[in-house]
């Protein structure tokens, strides 16, 4: 073995962290007879040489070792192997991600199809592998031939062979697989898989090969899924969650070709085929070493994480469900109606991730659903109550279903009031956090709480925010802790959240304090905390007079602090637009993209008292910075009154940015400019129907996405009302 490795000039080449000389002794460590060794140098494996996914030269020389590895049955482990040549070879890329690609991209995606042509080329060795002794071979070599083998109608044709034989339970799953991601990349099979697949779904074969065939199934061919689904998925899950304990012998026969009789009955001589799993025989989890490596660390959260013993792989399975069945929101939803009420708690939190999931990507009825989430936070298990906690906080108003469980939630656990962190300040807890942002005032002795702290948890004041009238009370304290602020370079951190209440609360009766503020903050970060400070100011109103003095000598001399910014507090204070207009318009010419669409926006709140700087909006409608013109358009119909010039501006920013598509709403609101039968209507309209969210990403999601979708709706059916008003929305 590893004849020639010697040969290869290693040290020429790099991995993800430097020289790749190592690499050698990485893969002499996958055959060591040490469990430790094997873990550490597959970690390295990982870790280094296929660093996130990525394949270097040292990644190509390194494949016909790892051949030679797993096709020794001397070699344990080799499982694991076959999972990273599948992994090394199995990368596609598409059209579209070579034609953007820059000369680095272009070297990696030439690494990736030399190993995808180096992996595949030896792709048949799994052919053999698929009957090994090692069950954990067997279990990753259906996988690797679906991904790497050129020949997919054999593969198909073996995965059938295979399954009646086979005699581990995951390994079966495995196939049931393989099968689907064959349909997937080789759509001319789709149709001859999808019928085995629904053979496998049938009655008569055991639960856990047919929630794996109907996975695959709503992956790969959606549509032959059967129209009572979740009423199958949801009994298989009681059926697999009833099953008795493991029975030592071997599975039964699930041939697609046999006869349901003898399916049944090989179901009731073995019943743990129908879901019994790995898992007997280990000792218990108080008594297991917890590896050190990167690899060893992520299984054992695996098998932390994984469902009853009963059936390990369940969640993998309705994982694989739900994205299959994507936009079909009626039924996701009641299956995972159904999981939350399960009594396997780690189900109930895998249900919780998915809920968050779906919700967060599509528009539907979710009360019942939300409601479901509240009842987990009343449970003893704290990850779950959590979990629950964690998945309202990013809901708003649609977590107003679980308000109660909420309330409760709080009320019972104080201490979960702030969450403290190693680095960085202190933040609210998720419950607190979602009941402030449902507005309710249970939240308030929380929040009271937390404002008594010695150091104010960083998001207090967008609670509070949230809570709008109902936080009154706190205007006092609010007060008193922003009066006790020393004014130091740690000013903006103590003094942010309570500017930012107080302006929340327009609690005028803090003028003293915030001026103080203004007049004694310090040069380090010292204009963040005066913007704090102004805007405190102008949320105020003419109650603010007594700063009018103040206001207009930061004016004529700002300093730091952005002359804009203390526009927009003098005009919210006093009113006085020949003061406020020139330094606005000198706004106009600043550097920074942000500044001019801060001096743009001001100027759209003066309305026609600014009618003379529309000549100046009207040239922004043609700049570069597709926010910039947005903000123009709006500030352009504000001062001029003039909605023709700007819905055309809008409707092309919908059209090329999803995410300015609020922003434009609330333009297309205050205009009136969705009547029946206008552009902005239809646009509108073809909004409401979608079932997508605007904002949902792919691999990646903000926050506060599904209030910004939400809100994006409230908005169209407010538009389409017909509210001419210029109120703010």
């Amino acid at each position: 073995m590893f004849a020639g490795i010697d040969e290869v000039d290693w040290a020429s080449m790099e991995h993800a962290y430097g020289p790749a000389g190592d690499v050698p002794a990485m893969l002499r460590g996958l055959a060591s007879a040490d469990p430790a060794e094997r873990e550490q140098a597959l970690d390295g494996m990982y870790g280094a040489v296929h660093h996130q996914g990525d394949v270097y030269a040292c990644t190509l020389a390194s494949i016909p070792f790892l051949f030679e590895l797993v096709v020794d049955p001397g070699v344990q482990d080799r499982g694991s192997i076959v999972e990273l040549l599948t992994s090394i070879g199995g990368i596609d890329l598409d059209e579209d991600d070579q034609d953007e690609m820059d000369e680095d991209e272009i070297e990696g995606a030439a690494n990736y199809a030399m190993a995808a042509t180096a992996v595949t080329a030896d792709a048949g060795v799994f052919f053999e592998l698929i009957a090994d002794e090692d069950p954990g071979v067997r279990l990753n070599a259906p996988l690797a031939l679906a991904a790497l083998h050129g020949h997919p109608d054999r593969v198909l044709a073996l995965l059938r062979e295979r399954l009646p034989i086979e005699p581990d339970e995951e390994v079966r799953l495995a196939l049931v697989e393989a099968a689907g991601r064959v349909a997937l990349r080789h759509r001319m099979l789709a149709g001859q898989a999808a019928a085995w697949l629904s053979r496998l779904a049938g009655e008569g074969f055991p639960a856990g090969l047919r929630l794996a065939a109907l996975a695959q199934l709503a992956r790969c061919a959606p549509d032959a899924l059967p129209g009572d689904v979740v009423r199958v998925v949801t009994g298989l899950l009681r059926q697999l969650r009833s099953t008795p304990g493991h029975r030592p012998g071997p599975a039964p026969a699930v041939d697609a070709q046999a006869g349901a009789t003898e399916a049944v009955a090989a179901v009731e001589a073995y019943p743990d085929a129908a879901g019994a799993g790995a898992g007997a025989g280990e000792p218990p989890a108080e008594e297991r070493v917890v590896p050190v490596t990167l690899v060893g660390q992520l299984r054992a959260l695996s098998d932390e994480e994984a469902p009853a013993p009963t059936a390990p792989w369940t969640a993998d399975l309705l994982r694989t469900l739900h994205v299959g069945l994507d936009d079909r929101v009626a039924e996701r939803t009641a299956l995972l109606t159904d999981q939350l009420r399960s009594p396997d708690r780690r189900q109930r939190i895998d249900a919780l991730r998915m809920s968050s999931g779906l919700i967060r990507v599509w528009r539907g009825s979710y009360e019942e659903l939300v409601r479901l989430v509240g009842e987990q936070l009343a449970t003893p298990d704290p990850r779950l109550a959590e979990a629950a906690s964690h998945v309202l906080e990013e809901l708003f108003g649609l977590a107003a279903p679980a308000a109660d469980a909420l309330a409760a939630r709080v009320a019972a656990d104080p201490g979960a009031w702030v969450r403290e962190w190693p680095s960085g300040p202190p933040a609210l807890g998720s419950a607190v956090k979602a009941l402030a942002r449902l507005g309710d005032a249970r939240a308030v002795p929380a929040l009271a709480a937390a404002l008594e702290r010695s150091e104010v948890p960083h998001d207090a004041g967008f609670a509070i925010g949230c809570l709008g009238a109902a936080a009154a009370p706190l205007a006092e304290v609010l007060r008193r802790r922003l009066g006790e602020v020393p004014l130091d370079e740690r000013a903006h951190d103590r003094a942010g959240p309570l500017l930012t209440g107080l302006a929340a609360l327009r609690a005028d009766e803090a003028l003293p304090e915030a001026l103080r503020v203004l007049r004694g903050v310090p040069e380090y970060r010292g204009e963040w905390v005066r913007t704090a400070a102004l805007r405190a100011l102008g949320s105020f109103g003419p109650a603010a007079r007594g700063a009018i003095p103040e206001l207009r000598a930061l004016l004529r001399s700002p300093g730091a602090t952005s002359a804009t910014e203390v526009a927009k507090a003098l005009w919210a204070v006093d009113g006085d637009a020949d003061a406020v207009l020139p330094v606005l318009i000198e706004g106009l010419r600043a550097e920074r993209v942000h500044e001019v669409r801060s001096a743009v926006n001001a100027l759209g709140g003066l309305g026609a008292r600014a009618a003379v700087v529309a000549p100046r909006l009207r040239a922004l409608l043609w700049h570069e910075e597709l926010w910039l013109r947005v903000d123009a358009a709006v500030a352009l119909w504000e001062v001029s009154g003039r909605a023709e010039e700007s819905v055309p501006v809008l409707l092309a920013a919908w059209e090329e940015n999803r995410h300015v598509r609020v922003r434009v709403t609330e333009g297309l609101a205050r205009m009136g400019a969705a009547g029946a039968g206008s552009d902005a209507a239809h646009v509108l309209r073809a909004e409401l129907i979608s079932v997508r969210r605007h904002n949902a990403m792919d691999g990646g999601y903000g926050s506060h996405d599904t209030y910004e979708d939400e809100k994006l709706l409230a908005l169209c059916r407010q538009a389409l009302l017909g509210n001419t008003g210029k109120e703010p929305t």
